[in-house]
């Protein structure tokens, strides 16, 4: 057993090490520099935040001697530490492949993967709303074993939320039917609260004593296990499936769709039934393609059927978003999948400029979804046709403008199929800093037109703007594709090396 931790230990020191040599060694090892620069200033923000609301909550819990409130409160976190997750973690792959030809155990490697996903900087972020709080309750009159035990209750259940997301990710990557797993298991969480609020109280006492004993840093300990267990055996059956490319065989032929109607659009619609047929083909395309239109359709609905985000703040910021989601999705990889056949598309003059006229066309023609989807927002009276149609010009002008520029930087093939195994490709600084832009530039300029003049005037210069950025697309892309030739080797050079 003694040889099996020490075996396990220099394996798992051998392996981040190397790790952190490939991120060195990456093409985007500079860039991803300012990526993490701006994921310290803001884990320095959301560390800020944490303190405040800790030492906040942990004086009421001293006054009322409600010591658990932490805990008990603890479904709230785990959802807001799952969305986070969601929104700014991508799925990490297993880089298992270099070691196949190794004397490395192949659970060896998932295992290590796995106990490396448990202990991310992420997760350990929120020891700074667990310290603070157990701090001042222990000032307040709790015991030591009561204030330890808060901090490992809540990190252990917080490590298990980690392992629970990254089972989501992996099982979404396979059916986006997974999207309701989450959805069960935190609702089940506040059932209560919507039919009997005397049963809530009920049970948010009942945990408040029970996150004081002693057996409940094991129970959540447990839950921590349960989970890397289940995880575990997930994770050893796809990824050996996606090594051995188990794919199932179709017993009936299928039919090629020609798309034969983009005939006329010559070069462009070539390209544009390639883009097409990527996204039906393709799992790494067609998964980010089928999540962004299953949220925006969720949006969309929740909008129109509800009164949740009823506030002129927030109809305004859903409304872009359900707009420029798509292309905030799919166009932060734009190019990326080209990096596995980049070498064709340099061989005839002008290939890039058809290709990434043709990416337009087809993300402003989705752009024809979203405004569907919205009508029965419009017919319920939460949006104006003014505002709908300002927010679809400044998402087809100036966002994807924006996220376009993303062409020249991006050099990272990404892979058609695989989903859990491949390299271990270092995220983009320069695409951090333009797709935040895009994210908030147009709510930005919406919000300050709004102040200057009225909602009106300040949806019509946005559109305006959009427009002219929209007509302009021509311009703009011919000059991102200059820019992408006098930087030609050194992008072959980043695809090559990231296949």
């Amino acid at each position: 057993m003694t040889d099996f931790r020490m075996n396990f230990l220099k394996l798992f020191l051998l392996l981040r090490k190397q790790n952190r040599l490939a991120l060195r060694r990456s093409p985007a090892f500079e860039q991803s520099i300012v990526a993490r620069v701006m994921m310290a200033f803001g884990a320095g923000f959301m560390i800020i935040y944490l303190i405040f609301i800790g030492t906040m909550m942990g004086l009421p819990a001293s006054e009322g001697r409600d010591f658990g409130l932490m805990l008990a409160l603890m479904p709230l976190w785990l959802v807001i530490d799952f969305a986070l997750r969601f929104m700014a973690q991508q799925t990490p792959a297993v880089v298992v492949k270099p070691y196949l030809l190794q004397p490395v155990p192949f659970r060896s490697i998932i295992n290590v993967y796995l106990v490396n996903s448990v202990f991310t900087g992420f997760s350990l972020v929120w020891l700074a709303l667990f310290i603070p709080y157990a701090f001042v309750i222990f000032c307040g009159g709790a015991s030591f074993f009561v204030a330890v035990s808060t901090i490992l209750c809540g990190l252990f259940l917080i490590m298990a939320n980690s392992q629970f997301y990254l089972l989501v990710r992996t099982l979404m990557g396979r059916s986006l039917l997974w999207v309701l797993l989450p959805i069960v298991v935190y609702a089940s969480c506040w059932l209560t609260l919507l039919f009997d609020e005397d049963m809530f109280e009920r049970q948010m006492d009942f945990i408040c004593e029970a996150s004081v004993s002693w057996w409940y840093p094991f129970l959540c300990f447990a839950v921590l296990l349960l989970l890397y267990w289940v995880n575990r055996m997930v994770q050893l059956h796809y990824v050996r499936s996606e090594l051995q490319r188990q794919e199932k065989r179709e017993t009936s032929l299928k039919s090629v769709t020609q798309f034969s109607f983009l005939n006329g659009f010559g070069l462009s619609g070539e390209y544009m039934k390639l883009e097409l047929k990527s996204m039906m083909r393709n799992k790494a395309i067609r998964s980010r393609v089928i999540t962004s239109i299953v949220l925006i359709s969720v949006l969309s609905l929740i909008i129109a059927f509800t009164e949740i985000y009823d506030s002129k703040m927030m109809l305004n910021f859903w409304c872009f978003y359900c707009f420029g989601l798509y292309g905030l999705m799919t166009l932060v990889k734009v190019m990326c999948p080209e990096g596995n056949y980049i070498d064709l598309l340099m061989t005839h003059k002008e290939n890039i400029l058809m290709l990434l006229r043709a990416k337009y066309y087809i993300h402003v023609a989705i752009l024809l979804i979203p405004l569907v989807l919205m009508l029965p927002a419009v017919i319920a009276g939460k949006f104006p046709i003014l505002m709908i149609l300002a927010y679809m010009l400044i998402s087809s002008g100036l966002t994807y403008f924006m996220m376009f520029q993303l062409a020249v930087y991006n050099k990272q093939t990404l892979p058609l199929n695989e989903k859990l195994t491949g390299k271990n490709n270092t995220e983009n600084g320069i695409q951090l800093i333009i797709e935040m832009g895009a994210m908030l530039l147009p709510i930005a300029l919406v919000s300050l037109f709004i102040l200057l003049f009225s909602e009106e005037v300040a949806y019509i210069i946005i559109g305006v703007i959009g427009l002219v950025f929209t007509l302009a697309h021509p311009l703009w892309l011919r000059h991102i594709y200059n820019r992408m030739m006098v930087r030609k080797y050194e992008l072959m050079d980043g695809f090559h090396a990231s296949r």
